[in-house]
């Protein structure tokens, strides 16, 4: 009996493993499969690939303009999703952006080494990648910056191709350069993050940026009904599979 109960658990997991019923983990950042991932702590699906504009042939090198680049998330459709946007950032404060002359230690909202939830891409950066900017918190320079990890702007291939980007983690594709976030501070300016330096801060809309689409909440999650089905089918089998086990040894 021992032998059979350890048998039939195992299988249980099995199901529950193999049909997409995720088990408790502390990871932030998750691989959904099929190009996204999700944030346990922010709540948001990124795409895999950090410059999918490019990949996906919509910009030649996915470098657009702050309209551009909003026109194409909002019209993205993926993982038959629509509704994708721009990563976005909101006042640490949660209430007003603040601006100090400490651009170094992530208590302000423009500088280096803000790792508040509320700054979405500084947070990837720093928190779920592990990156280094430009500058320690104490205003010291550092030479282990960006994709690269060594401080290169860029890097090059064997063929001597430039290359501006690098996978990182699960995430793939991800460019040393600017990208546009989706909070406007004004008509003619916007929030951006460096990747390269690892500040966000403020540019004119009319430069030409990177644009990684984000998500709310799990794109690729299980349906509720649909789980909880799945479950009730699989506790249903294991128990119809024991009493018709029991009932065979009982007539033998």
């Amino acid at each position: 009996m021992n032998n059979f109960i350890v048998r039939k658990s195992q299988w249980v997991l099995s199901v529950l493993l193999v049909s997409g019923i995720s088990m408790p983990t502390n990871a932030a950042l998750q691989d959904r499969g099929n190009g996204m991932l999700y944030d346990t702590v922010l709540n948001v699906t990124w795409l895999q690939d950090a410059n999918y504009a490019k990949t996906s042939g919509y910009d030649v090198d996915g470098l657009m303009s702050l309209t551009e680049a909003k026109n194409w998330t909002e019209n993205l459709v993926f993982g038959g999703a629509t509704n994708w946007r721009l990563a976005g950032n909101s006042p640490i404060n949660g209430i007003d952006f603040v601006f100090s002359d400490d651009f170094y230690s992530g208590v302000a909202d423009q500088g280096y080494n803000v790792v508040s939830p509320n700054a979405e891409l500084s947070y990837m950066f720093y928190v779920n990648l592990g990156l280094h900017g430009l500058y320690n918190t104490n205003g010291t320079q550092r030479s282990d910056n960006g994709v690269f990890g060594n401080g290169n702007l860029f890097e090059l291939d064997e063929g001597g191709n430039v290359v501006g980007g690098a996978d990182m983690g699960l995430v793939k594709n991800l460019q040393n350069r600017e990208y546009w976030l989706k909070t406007n501070e004004g008509p003619a300016f916007n929030w951006i993050f460096n990747v390269y330096s690892g500040y966000q801060g403020i540019l004119s809309n009319e430069n030409q940026l990177y644009a990684w689409a984000v998500h709310d909440g799990d794109v690729a999650a299980v349906p509720i009904p649909a789980a909880g089905y799945l479950f009730g089918s699989v506790i249903f089998g294991f128990w119809h599979t024991r009493r018709t086990a029991s009932q065979s040894r009982t007539v033998c």
